[in-house]
C-alpha cells in the first residue's frame, strides 16, 4: 500500500510539474515571443505602377491570432481592389529595409506579436515613419511582447497590461470622439456595437487623438492578476480603443479591436479599418 501511495504521489507531482512547465512556457511565449529568428534577404516584389502600396505584415513570435489574421487578408485585399491600392501580405521581415519600405504608403502590423524584427529592421521602420511613412497596428500589435521602446511610444503611447479573462469577450458600444480628422468624422458612424477582447493599458495613450472609445466602467476588466479586483487602472469610462497621431513627418494609427475572425464580419469594424487606411495614405 505504501509503495502504491508513493508511486501515486510521484506521478501526481510529475503531472503538476509538467503542467507548470507547460503553463510557464506558454506565458513566456505570450510575454516575450519565441523562438525568434530574423529574415534578412530582400524580397522580390513587383510593385504595380501608379498604385499606392500597402504592406500587411503578419509575422508572430508570440501569441498568434490565426483566425483573425486569416479572416483579415481577403478583406484587406478586397479593400485594395475597391480603392485601387496594392496590398502585399507577408510574414517575412526581409522587406524591412529602407529601399523597399519607401515604396509603401503604409505598413500594417496585422496582429504581429513578439520580437519580429532585428535592430536594423526596427531602425529602418522608425526612419520610414519619421520621414513620412505610415504605420498601423491591429489588436495584438499593441500587446507588450514587442520589447521596442520607439514602437510603444509612437504607435501605442501606452503600456499594455492585460485583457479580461472572465469573461474574455464582452459586448460594448463603441463611441466616436469629437474633434477628430474629417476623414473619419464624415465616414464613420458615431456609435456601434462590438464584441471583442478589450485590451487594458496601464494609462491613457499619450500624445494621440482618440478616435473611438468604450465605457470602461461597463466592462469587467479583471484579467491576469488574481489578487487584484479592479484592473482598469484608471482608464474608466473613457477607455480608448482606436487612436492616431503624427510622428515626425509620418503617421501612426492603432486599434485594440480585432481579436477574432468574427470581428472582421462587423461592417462598422471593417469601415474603421478602411478609413484608417485612407487616413494613413492621405498626403499631408
Amino acid at each position: 500500500m505504501k509503495k502504491f501511495l508513493k508511486i501515486l504521489g510521484v506521478t501526481f507531482l510529475s503531472i503538476i510539474l509538467l503542467l507548470s512547465v507547460a503553463l510557464g512556457t506558454f506565458m513566456y511565449k505570450v510575454k516575450y515571443g519565441f523562438p525568434v529568428s530574423y529574415e534578412t534577404e530582400k524580397l522580390a516584389i513587383q510593385f504595380p505602377a501608379n498604385q499606392p502600396a500597402i504592406l500587411v505584415f503578419t509575422k508572430t513570435t508570440g501569441f498568434r491570432h490565426a483566425e483573425s489574421i486569416d479572416a483579415s487578408i481577403p478583406l484587406l485585399k478586397g479593400l485594395g481592389k475597391a480603392h485601387n491600392y496594392f496590398v502585399y501580405e507577408t510574414a517575412d521581415g526581409g522587406v524591412f529595409n529602407s529601399e523597399q519600405l519607401k515604396q509603401f504608403s503604409l505598413v500594417i502590423f496585422n496582429n504581429s506579436t513578439g520580437r519580429v524584427l532585428d535592430d536594423d529592421q526596427q531602425a529602418a521602420l522608425e526612419k520610414y515613419v519619421e520621414d513620412g511613412g505610415s504605420l498601423m497596428g491591429i489588436h495584438g500589435a499593441g500587446d507588450d511582447s514587442h520589447r521596442w521602446d520607439w514602437y510603444e511610444t509612437n504607435l501605442l503611447g501606452a503600456k499594455f497590461s492585460h485583457h479580461p479573462l472572465n469573461p474574455q469577450f464582452q459586448q460594448s458600444d463603441v463611441r466616436l470622439s469629437e474633434n477628430v480628422d474629417s476623414l473619419f468624422s464624415k465616414n464613420l458612424v458615431k456609435q456601434w456595437s462590438n464584441t471583442d477582447e478589450w485590451y487594458v493599458f496601464f494609462n491613457q495613450p499619450k500624445d494621440v487623438t482618440v478616435l473611438y472609445s468604450i465605457n470602461g466602467d461597463k466592462i469587467i476588466p479583471n484579467g491576469n492578476m488574481l489578487w487584484m479586483t479592479d484592473k482598469n487602472f484608471g482608464m474608466g469610462a473613457n477607455h480608448p480603443v482606436a487612436w492616431y497621431r503624427q510622428v515626425g513627418k509620418g503617421k501612426t494609427f492603432y486599434t485594440s479591436m480585432g481579436h477574432s475572425a468574427v470581428v472582421w464580419q462587423n461592417p462598422d469594424y471593417l469601415k474603421l479599418i478602411e478609413q484608417g487606411i485612407a487616413w494613413s495614405i492621405q498626403k499631408n
